[in-house]
């Protein structure tokens, strides 16, 4: 069942204070990413993706790749709340034995697509899976998240070269734009811009959002939808470490763990 805008909201607090807490007790992570990327893939899961937690398997579900694969506790978070596996196993992030490892495991936990984290291959593993469902006839849709620091991946453009080629209109991928990677701001590292323009070269119907604001994050999967004969590219314009003021915008806690004091100020500010 489709929620509404205002469970959506209610639901990414929890998943973002889920990230902080495994994150946390982990001691490592990703959490800058995981929460800049948060309202994207609730959007996704609670109301405009075809899948079911009781049946992961469905042929005919709609599939979604984690290209950025250090994100995952996001998904982790996301699935667990979706009926996946047990709220429980969140708290065994990285741990030895976990299901739930650094980079998502499609042999381990129920309702991953895709093994990512090798940054830059996530698009062509969405465009295999985009080809086989229209091969096989299948009413379902495929879904790929990347980095914008994970655009200046060379493998990501001859995916999107092929995507367009093959015409892949049941395929939509989302650049989770916060303008922010490990070593800087994207400009600086590698600058990729202008990314709706480049995306529109290579083929792509483009739609630019604020990747926070439902309404428009609702507005453009529907869009997705209606558009024949081409794939479509979703530009978010997002806040990395979103949600809570002391990482928002800030380079530093790409990877970085937070405190137990930090943890607290962050549940807090997300209630």
């Amino acid at each position: 069942m489709s929620k509404s805008i205002a469970e959506l909201g209610e639901i990414s607090k929890t998943v973002r204070r889920e990230i902080l807490k495994m994150i946390t007790k982990a001691g490592s992570g990703h959490p800058g990413g995981s929460l800049s990327s948060t309202d994207l893939v609730v959007a996704l899961y609670f109301s405009k993706m075809k899948h079911d937690s009781g049946n992961p398997t469905d042929p005919e579900r709609d599939k979604f790749v984690l290209s950025k694969g250090h994100a995952c506790p996001l998904l982790y978070a996301v699935l667990a709340e979706a009926g996946y596996f047990p709220k429980e196993e969140l708290s065994s992030l990285r741990k030895l034995g976990s299901i739930l490892q650094g980079h998502p495991d499609r042999n381990k936990v129920p309702g991953i697509e895709a093994s990512t984290g090798s940054l830059g291959q996530g698009l062509s593993i969405a465009n295999g899976i985009a080809l086989a469902d229209r091969l096989d006839k299948r009413n379902s849709r495929t879904y790929c998240l990347l980095g914008c620091g994970e655009s200046q991946e060379g493998q990501v453009w001859e995916a999107a070269m092929a995507a367009a080629h093959y015409k892949l209109d049941n395929l939509c991928a989302i650049i989770d734009k916060n303008n922010l990677q490990i070593d800087g701001k994207t400009c600086e590292v590698m600058n990729i811009e202008p990314v709706a323009e480049k995306w529109m070269a290579f083929g792509w119907n483009v739609i630019e959002i604020d990747g926070h604001n439902f309404g428009e994050i609702l507005k453009a999967f529907d869009e997705s939808k209606k558009v024949k004969g081409k794939p479509t590219m979703i530009v978010a314009k997002t806040v990395k470490g979103k949600g809570v003021s002391f990482m928002e915008n800030v380079c530093g806690f790409h990877g970085k763990a937070l405190t137990e004091e930090e943890l607290a100020k962050a549940v807090e500010e997300l209630k």
